[in-house]
């Protein structure tokens, strides 16, 4: 499928890369489907692109790329929720913002994708 951005001009992906947020994100409630663009096999971070809003992409990263140490609890109806029988099935990320010149990585509101359905949710 073709899709339209306002920093990358329009791109093909797989549907099957098409990551789903029932709930949207924390204040872009209407922007339900995104993809993942990689910009290279080696990045450590990537482009949470919308599907719905073509100026509307995040960075984000694997926080414990940063913070080894940082897990995120799960409660057994958010599991429900994700569609995850297991927790291997999830991955986890977090939005990157720039403060100034540092880059920080929002560890309060993280997003987990079950990598199987391709559905996700902010927590």
């Amino acid at each position: 499928m073709d899709v339209r951005t306002t920093r990358f001009g329009v791109i093909s992906i797989a549907e099957d890369r098409v990551i789903t947020f029932p709930k949207g994100l924390l204040g872009f409630s209407q922007c339900r489907r995104f993809c993942l663009l990689e910009p290279g096999d080696d990045a450590c971070f990537f482009w949470l692109q919308s599907l719905d809003e073509p100026s509307l992409a995040f960075v984000i990263t694997d926080p414990t790329l940063f913070v080894p140490e940082y897990s995120v609890p799960i409660r057994p109806e958010q599991m429900e929720e994700l569609g995850l029988s297991k927790l291997d099935d999830a991955q986890v990320f977090t939005i990157v913002n720039k403060v100034d010149q540092t880059l920080t990585g929002n560890l309060q509101g993280p997003l987990v994708v079950n990598t199987i359905t391709k559905t996700a949710e902010q927590m």
